[in-house]
């Protein structure tokens, strides 16, 4: 019987082919590599199956839908197939920072009284430069 693994990674795609290599290389390039991950995509009309179909990774789940059926039923989907102790959620057209799963796995081990842990968010613009600006803070 195949070993569970510590975190099951549940991200939705539709038409995210513009950033959608950088987000999926993200998880794949973490330091903690004790993973799953459960990408839904969601019958996209750009190119983002041919990109998913590009990686053969092991830890990858590629679920792909026969309709449309949105984010909220997506990440339901991904929730049922998961078989991680956490659950860990990604957009995909977000880029995590490498040491995301290891410092987050990390806390929750050395924190039982904790179930939910969020991470600190920075934006960015097309070109993968950092934005700021009256419209992008969040209080």
């Amino acid at each position: 019987m195949e070993r569970e693994p510590r975190i099951s990674v549940v991200m939705s795609v539709y038409n995210a082919a513009k950033y959608l290599r950088e987000a999926v290389e993200s998880i794949l390039n973490q330091t903690f590599s004790d993973f799953e991950f459960i990408i839904i995509e969601d019958k996209s009309t750009d190119d983002s199956l041919n990109i998913l179909l590009s990686y053969n990774d092991p830890r990858i789940v590629l679920i792909l839908n026969n309709e449309n059926v949105g984010l909220t039923k997506n990440l339901n989907i991904g929730i049922k197939k998961a078989r991680g102790e956490f659950i860990a959620r990604m957009d995909a057209d977000d880029i995590s920072s490498p040491k995301r799963f290891e410092r987050q796995v990390n806390f929750l081990i050395n924190n039982d009284d904790i179930s939910v842990v969020g991470c600190r968010v920075g934006l960015i613009d097309e070109s993968g430069n950092k934005v700021f600006g009256k419209e992008f803070r969040y209080y």
